[in-house]
């Protein structure tokens, strides 16, 4: 599968897609402007990270590459590949109920902490892409 060799780009239906898991040394690229925003990405073989305007969005251990990735204030999606098990995290609404969907299975809920920080735990490979959705629950 390929990997984002730009480290960030926007695709031709709004979304983003970044990350390189491929690169040895840590490499970032900042001051992204996309819809009104600066993006900042970090990525290589150990981690992926996203910022937005300087605030956490995404981050992966180990690295991966994010196709399509879009958020609004009730979902998150998008789709990623890398190598081997990942540990995702997200920046979502603090002290909320979520649903987690993986290739459009529900795997259950899942509760953000305090931070509003959520976690799953994806198994990976580069030849193909994890389809990820997490939809905000309604109170």
């Amino acid at each position: 599968m390929e990997t984002v060799k730009e480290l960030l780009r926007t695709e031709a239906d709004g979304t983003l897609s970044f990350g390189d898991y491929t690169l040895e040394e840590k490499t970032k690229l900042s001051d992204f402007e996309w819809q009104g925003n600066l993006y900042k990405v970090k990525t290589f073989r150990e981690i992926t990270k996203l910022e937005r305007d300087g605030m956490f969005v995404y981050e992966s251990e180990p690295g991966t590459a994010v196709f399509d990735f879009k958020a609004s204030a009730n979902e998150v999606s998008f789709q990623v590949s890398g190598t081997g098990d990942a540990q995702i995290t997200l920046e979502l609404e603090a002290d909320s109920e979520y649903e987690v969907y993986l290739e459009d299975k529900d795997t259950g809920d899942v509760r953000t902490n305090l931070s509003g920080k959520l976690s799953v735990s994806v198994e990976l490979s580069p030849d193909r892409c994890e389809r990820i959705r997490v939809v905000k629950k309604e109170s």
